[in-house]
């Protein structure tokens, strides 16, 4: 089902859930799209463009995107990527809490469906006030900001324009750290085994970036903190960490997968690991940590590994984006 297709008929109201973006397809060609046009936002990658165009066009693009669909399609489904089919199952259960009062759509940031053209068929559909639901719980420049540089540009280039409100992060909003805490501590007692350490796993940035006034960090560890304090099992040690780091550049740390076989090395030998700063599963949960992070664990001398599924579309998760959605709603429903 296209994006949109199930809420035709909605008010002049609506809400656009957007997140990072995947590939169309899990091969060579469709990533390399996919990442020229990633790794080509200056937010991004905030190398002077006169050197980073060098590396990006004569090495990243001709070296990684047959790496990156190997890794791809070990989590295709059915339904295509993971983050599209599962930002398409939030957009259909936003909406039928939202009711008819409201269209609900969603978009990617990178690949397809974009901002632009989600706005545009929005504001064809009717939607004459749309709020812009970046599902980022942090803030960074290189998520949030570039969705609203994405919305601003498309605005641009409309001659009638739809009135524009954007969701804020909400990285220690009491409705997130609940719903983290339920789903989590749900998955926890759930598995067949009691772990010894929680690992609670964020999207690394680059150290420049926290240099330069980026709040990223710092708001990763305050719900990490919010959400120990919520779990409420002091049996269980709770680490922060940074995964997915990329090129040379001093990254936020400790690293997962430093830290991943460091515990392993030192005797833990059960441990779970769970990413609070995504919203839905995606190629950094379910190939980087639930399969990679797993052999590293166990090829340094770990025994018990389970990875914890984001909030997707649970009822938690859509519990939260609700409250969440209606906030910034208010005074338009």
């Amino acid at each position: 089902m296209a994006a949109g297709d199930q809420n035709k008929g909605a008010s002049g109201i609506g809400v656009l859930l957007v997140n990072l973006g995947t590939p169309d397809a899990p091969t060579p060609a469709a990533v390399r799209r996919y990442l020229a046009e990633f790794l080509s936002d200056p937010r991004v990658v905030e190398i002077p463009r006169l050197i980073w165009w060098p590396i990006l066009h004569g090495i990243i693009l001709n070296t990684r995107p047959r790496k990156s669909a190997h890794a791809y399609r070990q989590v295709w489904t059915e339904q295509g990527s993971p983050l599209a089919a599962i930002t398409a199952a939030q957009t259909k259960a936003l909406q039928h809490r939202l009711g008819d009062g409201v269209r609900v759509d969603w978009a990617m940031r990178y690949g397809s469906p974009s901002i632009a053209s989600r706005i545009v068929a929005m504001k064809a559909a009717g939607c004459e006030r749309i709020v812009l639901a970046p599902l980022y719980p942090q803030y960074c420049g290189a998520t949030t900001a570039t969705v609203v540089d994405a919305a601003g540009a498309a605005l641009q280039a409309m001659r009638w324009q739809p009135a524009l409100r954007t969701m804020p992060a909400y990285h220690d909003d009491p409705a997130y750290i609940a719903a983290l805490a339920q789903d989590i501590g749900a998955q926890l007692d759930h598995l067949d085994f009691l772990p010894e350490v929680l690992l609670l796993s964020f999207h690394g940035m680059p150290e420049r970036t926290r240099v330069l006034g980026d709040p990223y960090f710092d708001q990763c560890h305050r719900t990490a903190h919010l959400l120990k304090t919520a779990l409420a099992r002091p049996d269980l040690r709770i680490e922060t960490t940074f995964q997915s780091r990329f090129g040379r550049a001093r990254w936020l740390e400790p690293a997962t997968d430093v830290v991943l076989i460091a515990e392993a090395r030192q005797g833990t030998r059960r441990i779970a690991v769970a990413a609070p700063g995504f919203a839905a599963d995606c190629l950094e949960t379910l190939e980087e940590l639930a399969i990679r992070g797993r052999e590293q664990f166990s090829e340094a001398g770990g025994e018990r590994f389970a990875a914890l599924t984001c909030l997707n579309a649970g009822d938690a998760g859509m519990a939260m984006l609700e409250m969440l959605v209606r906030r910034e709603l208010a005074g338009w429903v």
